[in-house]
């Protein structure tokens, strides 16, 4: 800007500054804009190796962790939850995860649907968000079969991913489906059961669900680590790349600070808690040693980060952001 300009700008303003002072018209300062109220897009994408991993919000739910936990005083926990300044209800995070090979688009666990209300099921909107839509998806590998990992796959009682096929443990399939009412645990959840049939129901009647064995390859490339007590079939699901590896743990812990700190405490959804304990004590022990990274259900969007150890507790330390190729894990 030039001298003669600079003093014709500066002219203006002054100009407009007294006529507002005489007239009482509005200065120049910008108007208050109202409250918007709403989130970016719920996605995040990286790199593993050759494989594009995109983290899907389903949504978070306000949860009273303190009176949820077990094995734990809801006092014990609550002072955990607010030593990491954690309000309590504890907004929740429900994830699941798509999978890029170039070849394959595989998703793990569905998020879920219309079950548990307005606050989640939103990850239809956020796949396509991310620039994926419902009827691109070619497999569906489920971490269990609880209702918030399976209950996006319907919508009014029909499938949402047309062109998928439903990979489930077979122990999950014949727990959920298989075990007669007389013989189901006493104080677990019989709505589950009825969830778990409808959710699974439309793809096994169009011939859509397999089933896979304990520790065993799920498809080429997504192997399973069985980790029982939460469910009895609850299984983690693994994938490697360019001498990376992510494990996708499914429900190992709920949050990212209770469970980490105190390994012992289970949640009332466990229907085994001393095998729960065990599993999570398992999956913290060979991230450790092992350094990979996992990728939680139920930790802080994207949920994707790496278990640090500090004597006989846990910390969890999230995935560094990292904007566009720069996500590229090397």
């Amino acid at each position: 800007m030039d001298n003669i300009t600079r003093r014709n700008v500066l002219k203006a303003a002054s100009a407009l500054a007294t006529v507002a002072a005489v007239t009482g018209a509005p200065s120049l300062t910008l108007a208050a804009a109202p409250k918007q109220g709403f989130q970016a897009p719920g996605f995040y994408r990286m790199a593993l190796g050759d494989l594009e991993i995109t983290a899907l919000l389903d949504g978070t739910l306000p949860l009273p962790l303190p009176e949820m936990y077990r094995d734990v005083t809801a006092q014990d926990a609550a002072e955990l939850l607010r030593a990491a300044f954690r309000d309590i209800p504890t907004d929740t995070s429900v994830n699941a995860f798509l999978v890029n090979d170039g070849k394959r688009l595989v998703m793990i666990d569905a998020g879920t649907g219309a079950y548990l209300g307005k606050e989640v099921g939103h990850l239809a909107s956020n796949l396509e968000a991310s620039g994926y839509s419902a009827a691109q998806i070619d497999h569906i590998i489920l971490t269990h079969v609880h209702t918030d990992h399976s209950g996006g796959l319907v919508r009014d009682g029909k499938v949402v991913f047309e062109n998928a096929t439903v990979h489930v443990p077979k122990r999950e399939l014949d727990f959920w489906l298989k075990t007669p009412a007389d013989a189901r645990p006493a104080g677990l959840n019989q709505q589950l059961f009825k969830e778990a049939e409808e959710c699974l129901r439309p793809y096994l009647q169009r011939g859509k669900v397999e089933s896979f064995k304990d520790d065993q390859e799920v498809i080429a490339g997504f192997r399973s680590i069985l980790r029982p007590g939460h469910t009895p079939g609850h299984s983690s699901i693994v994938v490697e790349s360019g001498g990376k590896k992510l494990v996708f743990w499914g429900d190992i812990t709920h949050g990212d600070i209770v469970q980490f700190k105190q390994p012992e405490v289970t949640i009332e959804f466990d229907v085994d808690r001393p095998s729960a304990v065990k599993s999570r004590k398992q999956a913290f022990a060979e991230a450790i040693a092992e350094g990979y990274l996992v990728a939680g259900a139920h930790i802080a969007f994207p949920g994707i980060g790496n278990v640090l150890q500090d004597g006989q507790k846990f910390d969890w330390m999230p995935v560094n952001y990292s904007d566009g190729e720069a996500g590229v894990i090397k």
